[in-house]
């Protein structure tokens, strides 16, 4: 039997479902919030691949059919564990009206890469549902805020938003599988990197690109993988910035990209 095609309203947030799990006859010792916790850490130690409601069970020792007692589906778990996840990000206070702008995106992104390395299960996930969770929602309004008072027109507040957080995706999502990839050869990461500019340098052909590699490198700083990474982010996040003030700026007929 084909599997059945999810809808827009397939979502745990949606239809009451959220609500499940306060039935009279429901197992004891559980409730959504241990289900849940239980996802996330399973989800962190084993990966997405090997996450099911079987193996679910067996972590938190019920039967998998206690579990539909409190969701229908394996992709209401995946949503919750999503949303708990998003949970972790800290949020600027809503009515810290003078607030940078430029420090509270920082902020904004600087966290959200690290949920993402931190929870390489996390990206596939934003990318299969609504994100429509508490946590994910009031983490979307801070973004909407912060990039509001930058002074764009309404029109550019998506395209901005889109330019600086598919960036922190993309780069948060590459270096988390960076990382899992490293974790299991059991090698650190500078390591790692020592060994695969080897391999890379002894690849015939190659010896003009690995010499310009070098110097990209050598000319980045950084005397490790994670010192690296940062500098690279953090000049690519004031790239985005630094473009959002000179859209700024031109709407205001102004030369001078700062307010």
């Amino acid at each position: 039997m084909a599997k059945a095609e999810r809808s827009a309203r397939d979502s745990v947030w949606l239809g009451g479902k959220e609500r499940r799990g306060t039935r009279a006859g429901q197992p004891s010792g559980l409730d959504r919030e241990r289900i849940t916790t239980a996802s996330l850490r399973l989800l962190d130690a084993e990966g997405l691949e090997k996450f099911s409601m079987r193996r679910l069970a067996a972590e938190l020792n019920v039967t998998a059919m206690s579990l539909y007692w409190y969701v229908d589906t394996k992709d209401d778990l995946l949503e919750l564990a999503l949303d708990a996840a998003f949970g972790e990000l800290p949020l600027p206070d809503p009515e810290d009206t003078g607030a940078d702008w430029r420090g509270r995106l920082r902020e904004l992104a600087t966290a959200y890469r690290s949920l993402l390395v931190r929870h390489p299960w996390l990206s596939p996930l934003a990318g299969r549902y609504l994100n429509i969770g508490p946590n994910s929602l009031a983490f979307s309004q801070g973004i909407r805020l912060a990039v509001r008072r930058a002074g764009l027109p309404a029109h550019g507040v998506t395209g901005a938003i889109s330019a600086v957080f598919q960036f922190v995706y993309g780069f948060g999502t590459i270096e988390g599988h960076f990382f899992a990839r490293i974790t299991a050869t059991g090698l650190s990461p500078d390591e790692y990197f020592a060994q695969a500019m080897t391999s890379f340098s002894e690849i015939p052909g190659t010896a003009e690109m690995f010499r310009e590699s070098s110097e990209l490198m050598a000319a980045r700083g950084g005397d490790t993988v994670a010192e690296m990474l940062d500098r690279d982010f953090t000049f690519a996040l004031d790239l985005l910035i630094a473009g959002i003030e000179a859209m700024v700026a031109r709407g205001r007929g102004t030369t001078d990209a700062r307010p």
